[in-house]
C-alpha cells in the first residue's frame, strides 16, 4: 500500500530515515522545514525528485504552510518535535512547542482527510516517574509527570502524547470519518549519522569517542537503531486494525561503560579516547551542581528503563538488528562525516 504521506520534520534524523523507505517502496513524500534553504541539501541526501518529494515550509509554532503540506496527503508521520542537547532555560520552551505542534498537525491532518497520523513519542512518555530501581515497562505505562525524576523533555513528550490522544477522542472525526491515530515510542536512537542535524542520543558515542568524559557514570538506556526506529514508523503508517495502539522501539537496555567496551572491542584503534573506568556516584552528583544538564539525570544513576518492545515485534513483524552494530556503525559515520576526531 502506498500513498501520499507527510513527514513533518524533514531535516531531523528519524524523520530522514522515514523519508528514504517511503521513497523506496514508491510513496509520494511531502516534508516540512523551517528553513527552505535546507532543501538542497536535503534531497541531494533523501533522493526522489520534484514530483516524488516536496518540501513545505512550515513551524511547529505557526499555522503557516500546514494546510498546503497536508492537501491531498492520505497519511502523516508526525515525526516533528523540539528538543535541546542543553538543558532549556524554562520547561515550557519544550513542553508548548510539542504539545501545541502536535494539536496543530492533527488539526489540519483530520481537515485534509488523512486516514492514518502516526505520532513520534518516546519511552520518555512511559517510564519515569515510576521510583527508583529496576524496571520493565510496556506500552500500558505512563510516565507520572510529578514525578522527581521528570525534566523537560520526557514532560513535554508525555504531554504532548496524552494531548494528542484527547484531542483524537474528542476531535478526530472528520468529513471522511474517524482519522485513526498511533504513537511510536523510541528508546535512544543510534546508528549511522549523515548530517549534523541528529538525535541527542547521539551525544553519547560522540562524547565517549571524542574523550570529553573523564569516566562512565552509572547511567544507561534501551537502545533502538535508526534503521530499525524508520522501519516501525513504515509499518504503523499502513498496518490494519491497530487505531489507537503505542509501539514501544527499542532493544536492550546497555549501561554507558557496557557501549563504551563495545567501542573498544569494535574500534580499538579509534576509541582509544574511550574511558572504560566507572565513575563514582557521589563526584557525578558533584558535578550537577555546576552543571545544569548533569542536573537534569542525575537522578538516572543506578536505575534499569528496560522497555519491552515485544508487542511491536508480535503485531508489526518488526524485527531488529544487533545493538552493538548500531553503536558501530553510528561511531563510524560520526569520525568520517568529521564530527568526531579520534
Amino acid at each position: 500500500m502506498t500513498g501520499t504521506v507527510l513527514v513533518s520534520g524533514g531535516s531531523g534524523y528519524i524523520a530522514g530515515f522515514v523519508i528514504k523507505q517511503l521513497l523506496a517502496e514508491g510513496w509520494q513524500v511531502r516534508t516540512t522545514v523551517r528553513n527552505p534553504a535546507r532543501e538542497a541539501g536535503l534531497r541531494a541526501l533523501l533522493g526522489g525528485d520534484t514530483q516524488s518529494l516536496q518540501f513545505f515550509v512550515a513551524d511547529l509554532t505557526a499555522d503557516a504552510g500546514w494546510a498546503e503540506a497536508m492537501a491531498g496527503c492520505s497519511h502523516v508521520a508526525h515525526v516533528a518535535s523540539p528538543f535541546s542537547t542543553e538543558a532549556p532555560r524554562h520547561e515550557d520552551d519544550l513542553i508548548v512547542p510539542a504539545r501545541d505542534g502536535v494539536l496543530r498537525a492533527l488539526r489540519f491532518a483530520r481537515d485534509a482527510g488523512v486516514t492514518r497520523f502516526v505520532q513520534t513519542s518516546s519511552v520518555a512518555a512511559i517510564a519515569y516517574g515510576h521510583g527508583k530501581g529496576h524496571h520493565r515497562f510496556t506500552e500500558a505505562d505512563w510516565t507520572d509527570v510529578t514525578g522527581s525524576d521528570v525534566y523537560a523533555y520526557v514532560k513535554s513528550k508525555t504531554i504532548a502524547e496524552r494531548a494528542a490522544r484527547d484531542w483524537i477522542a474528542a476531535e478526530g472525526k472528520g468529513g471522511g470519518g474517524a482519522m485513526e491515530f498511533v504513537s511510536i515510542n523510541p528508546a535512544a536512537v543510534l546508528g549511522p549519522v549523515w548530517t549534523d542535524d541528529f538525535s541527542p542520543s547521539i551525544e553519547v558515542v560522540r562524547q565517549l569517542l571524542g574523550g570529553l568524559l573523564p569516566g562512565c557514570p552509572d547511567l544507561g538506556f534501551g537502545i533502538v537503531d535508526v534503521r530499525d526506529c524508520a522501519d516501525l514508523h513504515v509499518r504503523a503508517l499502513t498496518a490494519p486494525g491497530i487505531a489507537g495502539e503505542r509501539f514501544i522501539a527499542s532493544g536492550p537496555f546497555f549501561k554507558l561503560i557496557e557501549v563504551a567496551r563495545v567501542l573498544k572491542a569494535r574500534l580499538p584503534v579509534q576509541s582509544r579516547k574511550v574511558p572504560t573506568r566507572r565513575l563514582p556516584d557521589w563526584l557525578v552528583r558533584f558535578s550537577a551542581l555546576f552543571n545544569p544538564m548533569i542536573r537534569q539525570i542525575v537522578g538516572e544513576l543506578g536505575n534499569v528503563r528496560d522497555a519491552d518492545a515485544g508487542h511491536a515485534l508480535a503485531v508489526l513483524g518488526w524485527k531488529t538488528r544487533p545493538v552493538e552494530d548500531s553503536i558501530v556503525d553510528c561511531a563510524r559515520s560520526l569520525i568520517e562525516r568529521g564530527i568526531v576526531k579520534t
